[in-house]
């Protein structure tokens, strides 16, 4: 199904059920299709969270002067 971006706009909620039954949804500007629903990968979505890294930066030294620097503190 493909529908004009007023019509998605004002349908938003209907065109997600249609969706989640299984049709096809894209949204046209100007009668040129532009975007498509999709599905979330799942397991993309988990496996990359932001804002929780493990990694081994130490931070302890990090205001400490730099060598050869001392002229511009």
């Amino acid at each position: 199904m493909i529908v004009n971006i007023h019509e998605a706009k004002t349908n938003f909620s209907k065109l997600i059920e249609k969706f989640l039954e299984g049709e096809e949804i894209i949204i046209a500007k100007n009668g040129k299709p532009v975007l498509q629903f999709a599905r979330i990968d799942e397991e993309k979505r988990l496996a990359r969270r932001t804002g929780f890294f493990d990694c081994d930066i130490d931070m302890s030294r990090f205001d400490d002067p730099i060598e050869g620097m001392e002229e511009y503190q």
